[in-house]
C-alpha cells in the first residue's frame, strides 16, 4: 500500500529533522536530557522503518499499478541498497552507548543517509501525486 510506504519515508525523514536539531545542541551524550532519551527512540523508530522499506515499495507499486514496472522495480532494488547503506550506520550509532551531538552531527552527514533520502522524496513525489489524483494522472 502506497501509504504504507509514505509512513515509514515520514518516519525517516522526521528523524533525520530531530537529529539536525540535535547535533545543534552539543551534547555530550544522549544522557540527562529529554532529546537524549528521544534520540535513541527516533533513531529505532528509523532503523525499523528502513527495514521495512523496500517491502512498502514493492507493495505501492503494485498497489497503484505503476508502469512501466521495470523501472519502478528497478528504483525499488536502488532504494533497497540505499536503505541497507544507511541502516548500517544508524545500528553503529545505536549500538553505542553514548551518543553525542557530535556523532550525531556525523550520521547527518553521511551520505548514504542523504541518498536515502533523496530517493524517499523522489519516488514519495510520485506516490502523493497518485494517491491525492489518481483520475488525473491516468489521463495524461
Amino acid at each position: 500500500m502506497a501509504i504504507d510506504f509514505l509512513e515509514h519515508s515520514d518516519l525517516i525523514e522526521e528523524c533525520y529533522e530531530f537529529l539536525l536539531g540535535y547535533a545543534a545542541q552539543g551534547l555530550p551524550s544522549d544522557e540527562g536530557s529529554s532529546a537524549g532519551r528521544e534520540v535513541r527512540t527516533r533513531l529505532q523508530q528509523a532503523r525499523q522503518a528502513m527495514i521495512e522499506l523496500r517491502a512498502s515499495c514493492r507493495r505501492a507499486i503494485a498497489d497503484q499499478q505503476l508502469e512501466p514496472s521495470a523501472k519502478y522495480e528497478a528504483f525499488c532494488a536502488m532504494l533497497a541498497r540505499d536503505a541497507g547503506d544507511s541502516l548500517v550506520a544508524v545500528e553503529l550509532v545505536l549500538a553505542q552507548s553514548s551518543i553525542s551531538s557530535q556523532l550525531i552531527d556525523n550520521l547527518n552527514a553521511s551520505t548514504h543517509l542523504r541518498t536515502l533520502l533523496t530517493d524517499l522524496f523522489l519516488l514519495g513525489e510520485v506516490l502523493r501525486t497518485r494517491v491525492k489524483s489518481p483520475v488525473a494522472v491516468e489521463q495524461k
